[in-house]
């Protein structure tokens, strides 16, 4: 009897003490992985107080590749095989003196099906970007969140407003009937800064959505109801920084995870240091290692440890979540071999994926340079593995155009000058075309709502080659002046409160002007959808006269000819000078349904465009 207490008492405290040891164990990263991964060895990374004065080891017969502790003692990083490991339980021993203390469990899972053949979006869809904290409520009660700084403040238009994953969802018919086939939304993972959170790229936890717009599951949970549909989803993604109040930043695993100057030092944004053949090496550093501002502390890409976390966060986030594609914030000022490691990693995973980089310049060659496979990298034995650019050079160029006369080099030929250029790029189909985004100024604010104006810069993107990229509320008209601060451009959409006295969601909530700016942008979308031509199709120009574009888009017997007229006046265009494109007599216009004649003469009415498809 008394040996039987004595186990029993001797169990009891080891199971106490086991416990008190594994609850040093805080983190796991990545939470769990998947078996029949390319990317099959895994560094799984423990966090926790002097975590690393135990060993660890693998309880099965699986491969430890590497153990890997840094100068802080509560992190140890564990590399494993998992080639030709089946999905189950794995468990990590961790020892002291050669004696066990405790063991964690990891999880591979299996993959769903077809997952490693996922598609990427393409010049076939339409993307419609949304900030989510200003599109729509629709869970009140995460509005502020326990533990999270920033709390709810509708009346700063730099404070958390309330939109959610559930008001996304709520809305999604609402995108399908306009027409767009993907959504990319701004960050959503946790941001913890005590103000302008809602923004979302000073992020301070990369394996969990922020609790104020859900949870993992309802972000898996928006992948699903957009495939449910036939749209796709893209994640906003940030390789470059952090946020200050990152746990990991609190907690650097090493000195060298950020860079450091010591401390904080601004980036000087001079991205053309990156390829400049002449650049100090000064300025280099300041472009590349510094701050984007002070509150996003700069991630040392060099540091094999922290390169491999975010190539494994981000293949994390696609497998967990059923991406379909990524925006990278700040593509250009990340360590340029660390990030051409990170996009390889992904597409060697994913080989049909598509990754959009924001590479913010104003020169077609510079920009050029980060798209893969461009021979301008080639010429500094440099390549990306980067599939997509945004074309800014084309965002600059229509925020001057539809406001000016004719010219060698003003008016509609800045678009002409644009499309010259794209010899530069090794895949021009697969550039992000638009208008605006969260960063700019906005379109309708620019031209005073024009609808002219709109209606010319809308067809110009969606007919065009390349990606079309849609900025919420363009659809309606919604404006807001940069000059007064971010929050003017990121205004809510009316109709995600439900106290909103307005809902634009809705036909019958619209105003006359909404409408209009909806019903013409339903019907560009709708039909592009099904145009073969203006998706991989052939693009033709022609030189701009008197302010008037004229270009074809074919593929075979499909053709659509686009004419902008950028005049204060009605043109007729002598149609003998497009013979070459032009072989027939009949077309559609496809916003009227109306039969157009194509004989001698064309009339255009003033600051009107016509896509008009040929029979």
């Amino acid at each position: 009897m008394r040996s039987t207490l004595r186990y029993f008492m001797l169990l009891a405290i080891s199971c106490v003490f086991n416990y008190g040891t594994y609850a040093q164990l805080e983190k796991v990263e990545p939470p769990f992985w998947w078996a029949g991964m390319e990317k099959s060895e895994i560094q799984v990374m423990f966090y926790g107080t002097n975590i690393a004065d135990f060993s660890v080891s693998v309880q099965e017969e699986i491969l430890v590749t590497g153990v890997v502790k840094t100068e802080n003692p509560n992190y140890i990083f564990v590399s494993i095989e998992t080639q030709n490991v089946a999905a189950g339980t794995i468990h990590f021993q961790f020892k002291k003196k050669g004696k066990l203390q405790f063991t964690r469990e990891y999880e591979l899972k299996e993959r769903a099906e077809n997952s490693a053949d996922r598609k990427g979006y393409t010049s076939s869809d339409v993307i419609y970007l949304l900030m989510p904290d200003r599109f729509a409520n629709g869970d009140p009660n995460n509005d502020s969140v326990k533990g999270l700084e920033d709390k709810l403040d509708r009346s700063k238009s730099g404070g958390r407003h309330g939109g959610d994953i559930t008001g996304i969802i709520d809305h999604l018919d609402y995108l399908e009937e306009l027409g767009v086939t993907a959504i990319w939304s701004t960050p959503l993972l946790e941001d913890n800064d005590p103000a302008y959170s809602y923004h979302t790229y000073a992020q301070s936890d990369v394996y969990k959505i922020d609790p104020r717009y859900g949870s993992n599951v309802d972000y898996k949970n928006l992948a699903s109801e957009l495939h449910k549909r036939d749209m796709k989803l893209i994640m906003d993604y940030v390789t470059n920084h952090w946020g200050a109040q990152h746990w990991m930043i609190k907690d650097l695993p090493s000195y060298n995870w950020i860079n450091q100057f010591p401390g904080y030092e601004q980036s000087n944004y001079r991205m053309e240091t990156q390829f400049d053949p002449h650049k100090s090496d000064s300025d280099f550093k300041y472009c590349v290692d510094g701050w984007f501002v002070k509150t996003m502390p700069d991630l040392n890409q060099k540091n094999p440890l922290v390169l491999n976390y975010l190539i494994q966060n981000a293949i994390w986030w696609i497998e967990y979540a059923d991406l379909d594609g990524l925006r990278v914030d700040t593509y250009s000022y990340n360590d340029k071999e660390g990030i051409a490691t990170w996009t390889k990693a992904i597409m060697d995973e994913y080989s049909d994926f598509n990754i959009v980089g924001e590479v913010w310049l104003h020169n077609q060659a510079q920009i050029a340079y980060w798209q893969k496979d461009s021979k301008i990298g080639a010429i500094q034995n440099y390549n990306t593995y980067l599939p997509s650019v945004m074309d800014f050079t084309l965002h600059n160029a229509v925020e001057h155009m539809f406001a000016e006369g004719g010219g060698w080099g003003s008016g509609i030929m800045k678009a002409y000058d644009n499309f010259v250029n794209d010899f530069l790029y090794p895949n021009p189909d697969n550039l992000l075309v638009f208008l605006e985004n969260h960063d700019t100024r906005r379109f309708n604010d620019i031209y005073d709502k024009n609808l002219s104006a709109y209606k010319l810069g809308l067809t110009l993107i969606a007919t065009t080659r390349g990606i079309p990229q849609l900025y919420y509320g363009s659809e309606i008209g919604m404006r807001g002046d940069k000059s007064k601060g971010d929050g003017a451009i990121r205004q809510e959409f009316p109709g995600g409160w439900e106290a909103d006295a307005q809902n634009a969601f809705s036909a019958s909530g619209r105003t006359v002007q909404q409408k209009v700016f909806f019903d013409f942008t339903k019907k560009v979308l709708n039909w592009r959808k099904s145009s073969k031509a203006v998706h991989t199709g052939e693009l033709t120009q022609y030189i701009p006269e008197n302010n008037v574009y004229v270009y074809f888009r074919s593929l075979g017997a499909d053709k659509v000819m686009v004419v902008l007229n950028n005049n204060e006046a009605d043109q007729t265009l002598d149609l003998a000078r497009f013979a070459a494109d032009l072989k027939t007599t009949n077309g559609t216009d496809i916003i009227t349904s109306q039969n157009i004649t194509l004989n001698k003469t064309l009339t255009v009415a003033a600051k009107t465009p016509l896509i008009i498809q040929l029979n």
